[in-house]
């Protein structure tokens, strides 16, 4: 098969660094891999990153793609052309029946939009818990040989101003009477979800949780708000907050993640969460907004702080959020792409969207 190429140079460069990562690439040689969300930034990272790696030898596997729009599935991967990549369409809610083999699944379909966790918390909820569910029935079913869940920081909650790394067993508050724990409370519960199949059927679950993750492939009209501030360089407009800015976490470049994932899906321990971020990466808000603002090459891009309700946006509430990677990186992992990186490398990739 002819190396893949895409237009997307950034995004290129980022599957060739993948490919020359120390994985164990020989378990993904004759096996059939099942990715959900596979059109959202981390799921299509993943699927393209794959499909480039069968493209050069260095793999050979079957990629599944659990997709609830085909024509957006063909849009989304329309530079691929891999005849080991097949479309399940259906929704990830509903049970799911697939006669070929399945030898690992990825799990990353989920509501990603802080706005839809407060207007639809049901939806929120019930799509997280009955669609994971449903995944974890199909790895029994298919005994397959690795299973992970894209879960997400927020399933710690709040710790409050403490600096300190935070471990898989650390664990904050969330308050369940809070419209928006629709998302962190859901996360939690497919991560128990996980161990209980991972305990009682022996699936063998493991649980990514995933910082901000950003790179190329956002969209322009992403209104996350790593996007929102890469939009404001582009425009050469200044970079307004809506709050101080003073939660502080840390964040993951889209290939840094790919690494971790499929790190964890051929090695990870059995019923066990792993954390993924970028240990360089600690910061505030306000000062990644300065960050951001200072790519700005005209100098004229300032950040302004205009305080208001926020509560419409579903943004989460403050935090201090220092998650350590010990775990992980006691696998062989480590993050490569700096955060002043990622956000030159998504702009670029932005500025280059139709």
């Amino acid at each position: 098969m002819q190396e893949l190429n895409f237009s997307d140079k950034i995004m290129l460069e980022d599957f060739k660094n993948i490919a020359k990562s120390p994985l164990p690439w020989d378990k993904l040689r004759g096996v059939s891999l099942l990715v959900t969300g596979a059109t959202g930034l981390i799921g299509s990272t993943l699927v393209k990153a794959l499909a480039y790696c069968n493209s050069i030898g260095l793999t050979d596997v079957k990629i599944l793609c659990l997709v609830r729009n085909r024509e957006k599935a063909l849009k989304v991967f329309e530079e691929i052309k891999d005849a080991n990549i097949e479309f399940i369409v259906q929704d990830i809610s509903e049970p799911v029946s697939y006669d070929g083999k399945i030898d690992y699944i990825v799990h990353g379909a989920s509501q990603t939009s802080s706005k839809m966790f407060v207007t639809s918390p049901v939806e929120t909820i019930m799509t997280a818990v009955n669609g994971t569910k449903n995944m974890l029935e199909l790895a029994a079913a298919k005994k397959v040989k690795g299973f992970v869940y894209l879960s997400s920081m927020e399933a710690y909650g709040v710790f409050g101003g403490d600096e300190a790394p935070k471990k898989e067993t650390d664990m904050g508050y969330i308050n369940p009477l809070d419209v928006r724990s629709s998302y962190p409370e859901s996360k939690r519960m497919c991560e128990s979800l996980c161990k209980a199949y991972q305990s009682e059927m022996g699936v063998p679950a493991r649980i990514a949780r995933l910082v901000q993750t950003f790179g190329p492939g956002v969209s322009k009209s992403d209104n996350r708000v790593f996007a929102q501030f890469a939009r404001s360089v582009i425009n050469g407009e200044d970079i307004i907050l809506h709050t101080k800015g003073e939660t502080k976490r840390k964040y993951l470049y889209t290939s840094d993640a790919v690494t971790g994932i499929l790190l964890l899906l051929l090695n990870g321990a059995d019923g066990e969460a792993y954390n993924i971020a970028n240990p360089d990466s600690f910061i505030s808000i306000y000062d990644m907004a300065c960050l951001v603002a200072s790519l700005d090459k005209t100098g004229k891009v300032k950040v302004r702080i205009e305080i208001e309700d926020i509560s419409k946006y579903g943004y989460a509430p403050t935090l201090i959020m220092n998650l350590s990677t010990e775990k992980i990186e006691a696998l062989g992992w480590k993050a490569n792409v700096s955060l002043k990186d990622a956000f030159i490398r998504m702009i670029e990739s932005m500025k280059n969207q139709d």
